[in-house]
């Protein structure tokens, strides 16, 4: 049997960690990675909102948008634009072919601004 609440907690630490690591990467200008990480901490929070929302194990998907559906969170339009955003840093840290313009240090700092706050509201619903 599921430990569902073993696994929101596996999810949520887990954000976390890699919400440290953007962190690092994106201080010392590593963008595209620090991005990419970026990208990992909100997947990870969003299953395990997936796990409390359907008491089941999160799907293998790195979609953010999708996490949020199967999650039944309500989101603004925004936010979810923002995610839209977020989730070509997972394929450009993964598929050479989607490499994108990179966002200079500055333009960086405010999207790990985002996703900070957007990570403690979702962990603060948790």
């Amino acid at each position: 049997m599921i430990n569902i609440e073993t696994q929101i907690q596996h999810w949520r630490d887990s954000s976390l960690e890699e919400l440290e690591v953007a962190r690092v990467l994106i201080n010392k200008k590593h963008i595209r990675q620090g991005l990419f990480w970026a990208h990992l901490t909100l997947e990870k929070m969003l299953k395990a909102h997936v796990c409390k929302q359907t008491q089941d194990l999160a799907p293998r998907s790195h979609n953010l948008v999708r996490l949020v559906e199967l999650a039944g969170l309500e989101l603004q339009e925004e936010e979810v634009r923002f995610l839209g955003l977020i989730n070509n840093y997972n394929l450009e840290g993964r598929y050479i072919e989607h490499l994108g313009t990179v966002p200079d240090w500055k333009e960086a700092k405010s999207i790990m601004h985002r996703v900070e706050e957007l990570t403690t509201w979702l962990n603060e619903r948790l």
